[in-house]
């Protein structure tokens, strides 16, 4: 709804510039005959005018309640919210409408939470119930992937939930909708193949699309036979489906990415009705690593709540059973990582752990209580090294959930605890271990007999 395909003052007249232009399109003030262009495609709808503003309505009502569609993703939605003064208020007369439409206020609603004008880009500022792609999300966990010096701590806040966006408006996690890849820029698979956008397909001199892509090819530019590099290209693709699959919010996956699919390189390819842009969902059995993996971090997510938060985790809460805070940070010796360290443009690797603060045994009449859960802690290592780190020594059992270095299984069975605590990170590597509290019971004296 930010703009139609009359594109700007030298467009086609299809519709609505034909009815009543000064009412449709936001126009500039100096001179009304030329449009402003919030959109990047040559106009942008007015919704300040109340008949502009009942279309949208209109036509999302009809879809929620003709069709069935349960929520919708608004592109470039800055330009929905901007006021007669063309600024962004998160109150603005489409915000609002929505709010109070009995119907529509109960669907899903994601904004991509920018648009090319001025004061556009306003992520964190939606209203409460709005979900927000999270770029700065996507651009951190590329950057540490790739060994960017000094991203670490933006990258320990995005995984945290990106509380410094969101909580100041009394917003969950759930708000953050977590991304590596979308519809536009490159696809995961292009992400570890390719340095540069190769666009030239779509006839504009490579000119389009962006370039800060923050991706990287490790040796060589575009697919390669050689096994090394296509060996440290997989475990690349795995450790971002991690970090998007671990963190705090909403993850949201690119069709596609699960098969291994690529764009030759292309990061705008709106323009490619061919293979470019197509899925090919005959399954290749050369892509079932990272097939596999997928299903493994869905299942992951899905059986520890601790990574699914309703609200975020900031250290201060600490179990009186485990005494172990709801997050706590780690360096490799297993001690919690200090502030010094934060501030080291060279840290690349450390443990985010989230614990459980509040949950009961699961009997009191066994010789052991071992509450499933009771923690998790992902190890990072984005060095170009082997590192060994020492999980933390607390009363309790560890066992191992998946090695992004290791191939992963098709096998349920519970994983094997493991007897000691220094485990071998691999470069360019994340593994996450489940922590089991283990304390004696005192109430078997309780038991009775027959």
């Amino acid at each position: 709804y930010n703009h139609t395909a009359e594109g700007s003052e030298f467009g086609p007249t299809y519709s609505l510039r034909g009815i009543d232009n000064i009412a449709y399109y936001r126009l500039n003030k100096k001179n009304r005959a030329h449009y402003l262009n919030h959109s990047g495609c040559g106009n942008a709808l007015d919704l300040t005018h109340p008949r502009v503003l009942q279309l949208v309505m209109d036509s999302l009502r009809y879809l929620a309640t003709k069709i069935g569609v349960d929520g919708f993703r608004y592109d470039l939605a800055s330009v929905l919210g901007r006021d007669s003064q063309h600024k962004f208020d998160s109150e603005s007369h489409f915000f609002s409408c929505l709010k109070q439409d009995p119907v529509l206020c109960r669907l899903k609603h994601i904004s991509e939470p920018w648009d090319i004008g001025t004061g556009g880009y306003q992520l964190g500022q939606y209203p409460h119930d709005w979900y927000e792609w999270n770029d700065r999300f996507r651009d951190s966990v590329r950057r540490f992937w790739r060994g960017d010096m000094g991203v670490s701590p933006e990258f320990a806040r995005r995984m945290h939930g990106s509380s410094d966006l969101f909580e100041h408006r009394a917003r969950s996690p759930y708000a953050s909708i977590n991304f590596i890849t979308a519809h536009d820029g490159m696809n995961l698979r292009d992400l570890v193949t390719y340095e540069n956008k190769h666009n030239l397909a779509n006839l504009e001199d490579n000119s389009d699309g962006h370039s800060a892509n923050y991706s990287a090819n490790y040796g060589v530019e575009g697919e390669t036979d050689d096994p090394e590099i296509n060996k440290l290209r997989l475990r690349q693709r795995k450790n971002l489906l991690a970090s998007l699959f671990l963190a705090q919010g909403t993850p949201m996956m690119l069709a596609g990415d699960e098969m291994s699919h690529t764009q030759q390189g292309n990061n705008n390819c709106y323009c490619q009705n061919n293979e470019i842009s197509w899925l090919n969902w005959d399954f290749d059995p050369g892509n079932d690593e990272i097939f596999q993996f997928c299903k493994k971090l869905i299942e992951v997510r899905q059986q520890h709540p601790l990574i699914n938060r309703p609200a975020m985790p900031h250290g201060l809460v600490v179990s009186n059973r485990t005494g172990l805070s709801d997050i706590s940070w780690f360096g490799l010796d297993g001690s919690p990582l200090q502030e010094s360290s934060w501030r080291k443009p060279d840290l690349k690797t450390f443990a985010m752990m989230l614990a459980a603060t509040q949950r009961e045994p699961t009997s009191n009449l066994s010789e052991i209580i071992c509450s499933l859960d009771d923690a998790v802690i992902i190890l990072f290592n984005a060095s170009d090294s082997d590192v060994s780190f020492n999980l933390p020594d607390q009363s309790g059992v560890w066992a191992l959930e998946f090695d992004t270095a290791e191939t992963i299984t098709n096998s349920n069975d519970n994983k094997p605890y493991i007897e000691d605590l220094s485990v071998k990170l691999t470069a360019h590597s994340c593994a996450m271990y489940r922590y089991t509290h283990v304390q004696a019971n005192h109430h078997n004296s309780e038991l009775s007999h027959d």
